[in-house]
């Protein structure tokens, strides 16, 4: 078995359309993802849902998917040797679904698609994701758990 699995219950690949124009992409599944393995669910996933539809976006036209697709031991950051070991999958994932746009949501995301750190003074700044020659249009942003926490950094997202 795989050693990030071990603390999950499923996995969790994606919800929504594979055919959208924008691709989300998340850190880690949580406990609620994992119990219905289906990622952004629960009160950062309904977070998010209203931060999509405030800019017309709903399951229909977005994609959704993370980082790493287990929920991890203790709900802890995926580290960088989670991401490495699944970067393969990830890169083939974006690769079949072909997004114009990306969605890096969260500091994990942003830093494992782009190498940049600081989600605070990246977030909104158009980043290039280059997958399988193909460069993708990528925009990060706040991770709605962590709007959750800071709600005062909602007027920022």
């Amino acid at each position: 078995m795989c050693e990030l699995k071990k603390g999950a219950r499923n996995t969790v690949i994606s919800d929504g359309n594979p055919a959208a124009r924008v691709m989300i992409i998340g850190e880690a599944p949580g406990r609620e993802e994992d119990m219905a393995g289906k990622p952004f669910i629960g009160p950062a996933g309904q977070l998010l849902d209203k931060m999509l539809a405030s800019i017309g976006l709903t399951e229909e036209t977005a994609y959704l998917t993370n980082v790493v697709n287990w929920r991890l031991t203790k709900n802890r950051n995926p580290s960088p040797e989670d991401i490495e070991l699944c970067r393969p999958f990830l890169n083939r994932h974006i690769e079949l679904a072909a997004p114009e746009v990306i969605l890096l949501v969260g500091g994990v995301s942003m830093s494992a698609l782009t190498g940049l750190t600081g989600i605070m003074k990246q977030r909104g700044q158009w980043q290039t994701v280059t997958i399988a020659g193909t460069e993708i249009p990528a925009l990060p942003i706040y991770h709605p758990a962590f709007l959750l926490r800071q709600p005062v950094l909602k007027k920022d997202a």
